[in-house]
């Protein structure tokens, strides 16, 4: 047990510090898998900016944070490739040119 005032208050600081560590975790955890079940552009924000959070309360090294949102971001993109080439294999109307009239 802490004897001086200060190593006291220092212990009380560290038990809240850690208290609020463990329940952003938690939150990231979840957060962070039902992104990778299901990733959308609204759920990568959500994971970006708990990340930024996390990064700068000092949870995570922000190299790991960079390279999280780099994993992350790369799963947006390819799902919209799969999506964007289904919808571009529905068959398109060809545009017909048109060409100016002469004027005499």
């Amino acid at each position: 047990m802490p004897i001086s005032l200060s190593s006291k208050k220092s212990l009380r600081v560290a038990k809240r510090n850690h208290k609020l560590n463990v329940v952003l975790k938690q939150k990231f955890k979840s957060i962070a898998k039902s992104f990778q079940e299901k990733p959308t552009a609204e759920a990568l924000t959500k994971v970006v900016s708990l990340l930024d959070k996390i990064s700068d309360n000092n949870i995570f090294h922000h190299n790991k944070v960079n390279r999280l949102k780099s994993r992350y971001s790369k799963m947006i993109k390819t799902n919209t490739k799969v999506e964007v080439e289904k919808i571009a294999k529905k068959p398109t109307k060809k545009a017909v040119k048109k060409t100016a009239k002469k004027m005499s």
